[in-house]
């Protein structure tokens, strides 16, 4: 035994483990069992692939003749009409009241004449104190020929009522003229456009120069703009006295709002009596010359 394995037996005994590698001897090789002929495979070969089959050979396509290139017939958009716009009234300053209601029945300086069955012109004393002006006629008005008719009418009415104004037959001081800021009305009652206001403006103002009213009560959002030139809306106008060429106008609501929103008529009552108001102290000053 040489001097190592004597070393290396000592620790063993003392249960101390060698503290240098020592050689791994070599595993004896697996000794190959025989298999027997007639064993089965442990599993069964893969089948073979099976071969593609061919392709046929492409067929040739007729080919269509040669055509023109065409383009697609391009519908026109649909576009609503242009308002056809003429010349502005002239010389309407000048106007007496059959001329001007002559000049309003024969109107076509905007689209609205096409539409319209008749120009609305006005109605009432021609020379009364007070001048109620609205927006623009609706299909009634259109009918019948005379601002504010119908729901929105009979409700003027019972206001102009509870200040003992009419404008029918009524003593003086009691009388009212009506008239619209447009003379037609627009299809469909949709709102005035800016340029048939301009339009119709000359003929609204010759009326308001021909009555020479002791004070003008406006209703409605258009007929608020189109007389004091402003774009605020009614809310901040109303409870205050405006002027319009030095007649005195007093801003409310149109009755066709007033039906919609009922909780307002409390408000239109007061600037009715603001206009009541108005009215008396003007008359205690000897009113406007007749």
């Amino acid at each position: 035994m040489s001097w190592g394995e004597r070393q290396l037996a000592m620790l063993r005994e003392m249960g101390v483990p060698p503290f240098w590698p020592v050689a791994r001897q070599a595993e004896p090789a697996p000794v190959p069992v025989p298999v027997p002929e007639s064993a089965e495979p442990a599993s069964e070969p893969l089948p073979e692939p099976l071969p593609e089959p061919a392709t046929p050979p492409a067929r040739p396509v007729a080919r269509p003749p040669d055509r023109p290139t065409e383009r697609p017939t391009e519908r026109p958009t649909e576009r609503a009409p242009a308002i056809e716009l003429g010349p502005r009234p002239a010389g309407v300053d000048a106007l007496d009241w059959p001329e001007l209601e002559q000049a309003v029945a024969g109107c076509q300086a905007c689209g609205l004449c096409q539409g319209r069955r008749q120009a609305v012109f006005g109605v009432g004393h021609k020379k009364a104190r007070w001048m109620i002006v609205g927006e623009a006629p609706g299909e009634q008005e259109d009918r019948e020929g005379e601002p504010f008719v119908g729901r929105a009418g009979q409700l003027l009415d019972r206001m102009l009522a509870a200040l003992d104004l009419s404008r029918g037959e009524a003593p003086e001081g009691h009388q009212v003229y009506i008239a619209n800021v447009l003379k037609c009305r627009p299809p469909a009652n949709r709102n005035p456009q800016p340029q048939e206001v301009a339009q119709c403006e000359p003929f609204l103002l010759r009326q308001v120069a021909l009555v020479q009213p002791d004070l003008i009560l406006a209703m409605g959002r258009f007929a608020v703009q189109s007389l004091l030139k402003t774009s605020e809306p009614i809310g901040k106008l109303r409870g205050r006295v405006h002027e319009l060429a030095g007649v005195p106008v007093v801003v409310t609501y149109h009755p066709a709002y007033l039906l919609r929103n009922p909780a307002d008529k409390a408000l239109a009552w007061d600037d009715l009596c603001l206009a009541r108001e108005l009215q008396s102290r003007l008359q205690s000053r000897g009113g406007s010359p007749r």
